[in-house]
């Protein structure tokens, strides 16, 4: 629960109700537990313009899982981009990342991975929200969600042998366990994803358990003032990756000294603009470094 937590870092102020609303009823989205509170000034909304952007239906073994996909118009072979969302599911923060990676060039797919076990913009509490729907949500479901997202990129339009994947917070943590499973995978940027934990029926290996399976080299941006992920787990998985895979070995760490939690969330307190920027233009070298552009 820690790491959940620490999303909420940020004073709630007796505004946060109505930045919350003003916001919401701006961008059509429910954000629920997320917006606590939202800071409307620093939401990012990137233009759709020249991209084909909105809800897509993917099929998983006859379930119908929705997922937001952004990518420029009229084009084919495309690079693709899984982006795994915070517990919070896909909202319009999310749904603007995948925009910012179609305006780049890419395919990029936010899939509903929560969504068999419940809505999270239904939840008004955190604490509920990880008992009832998240600590529900088994690894291995995921894993073959993200495969059938990458079998769907491949039937419209995306050239998955040029594949990456990118998450935030919960999501952080299974870019990093996509990319001990996923052989297509080429590279994966992890945003302050838990690298620790213990092993339950749901969530059986986390990524320190997994490093002599990588099978992409992982890029890591995290902040040195997260109080919900400790910097010695950083220090462990750095460890553990130099004895690890090939994969593992070429992951590196990029860890910003006055972070906090979240600090890529652009629509809430925790945001910090100098550290999102220089982690996003990571990203993108990242990506052509490791052969997804």
């Amino acid at each position: 629960m820690n790491d959940t937590q620490a999303l909420l870092g940020g004073r709630i102020e007796s505004s946060g109700a109505t930045r919350r609303l003003a916001l919401q009823a701006a961008l059509g989205v429910g954000y629920a537990a997320a917006a606590a509170p939202v800071m409307a000034q620093t939401a990012i909304k990137t233009p759709a313009a020249g991209l084909v952007s909105g809800e897509v239906t993917i099929d998983v073994n006859g379930f119908k899982m929705p997922a937001y996909r952004s990518a420029p118009a009229g084009k084919t072979g495309l690079p693709v981009v899984l982006v795994i969302s915070e517990i919070f599911g896909v909202h319009e923060y999310i749904a603007d990342v995948t925009r910012r990676l179609a305006q780049a060039g890419y395919m990029a797919i936010a899939p509903e991975l929560f969504v068999r076990q419940g809505d999270p913009s239904s939840y008004g509490e955190i604490a509920k929200l990880q008992a009832e729907v998240i600590s529900k949500v088994p690894d291995a479901q995921v894993m073959a969600d993200l495969d059938a997202a990458v079998a769907w990129a491949g039937a419209n339009g995306g050239d998955t042998q040029k594949l990456a994947i990118t998450g935030f917070c919960w999501g952080g943590r299974i870019a990093w366990l996509y990319a001990a499973h996923q052989p297509k995978l080429k590279a994966s940027v992890a945003w302050y994803g838990r690298l620790v934990g213990a092993a339950t029926a749901q969530t059986p290996s986390h990524p320190l358990d997994l490093v002599d399976k990588i099978k992409a080299p992982v890029l890591g941006l995290y902040g040195a003032a997260d109080t919900g992920i400790a910097l010695d787990t950083v220090d462990k998985m750095k460890a553990a990756l130099a004895q690890g895979s090939a994969a593992a070995k070429t992951s590196e760490f990029v860890v910003y000294p006055d972070a906090p939690h979240a600090f890529h969330a652009d629509y809430r307190p925790s945001y910090r603009k100098a550290a999102a920027e220089d982690g996003w233009q990571r990203l993108l070298t990242w990506l052509k470094r490791q052969g997804v552009a």
